[in-house]
């Protein structure tokens, strides 16, 4: 087992290929080992060269819409009226501080997502 940081594309690729073969290896054994050490290791890679970005409000909250299968309806009374609906789902209007509140209680959305900025459509 030789381990080292992975510090090039070259080493990222040389570290996926590596867990590739041992990925199944006994969590009690050397090669076990070695695989979780590798990734963690390729995690961190990712994480410092890949980020990934939280999505922006709006579509956070299309996506647990999605995961719970909500129609735009169903936030018709949370939201507001169906028009309201409509013009924070297209980003015409924003979300307001009461909405917010009420999208992470319902949704189980963080405030911390629902506040960020986003651009609104002209």
């Amino acid at each position: 087992m030789k381990i080292k940081p992975i510090k090039t594309e070259k080493d990222y690729k040389q570290a996926l290929e590596r867990v590739e073969v041992i990925f199944d290896a006994d969590s009690n054994s050397k090669e076990g080992d070695e695989a979780e050490i590798l990734s963690l290791l390729v995690e961190n890679y990712e994480n410092q060269h890949y980020p990934i970005e939280a999505p922006d409000p709006i579509e956070a909250i299309k996506i647990r819409m999605e995961e719970m299968n909500l129609k735009q309806k169903d936030l018709v009374g949370i939201i507001g009226g169906k028009s309201r609906v409509s013009e924070i789902l297209n980003k015409k209007k924003r979300l307001t501080i009461d909405v917010i509140r009420e999208l992470e209680r319902i949704l189980n959305i963080s405030a911390s997502v629902l506040v960020n900025n986003y651009k609104l459509s002209k």
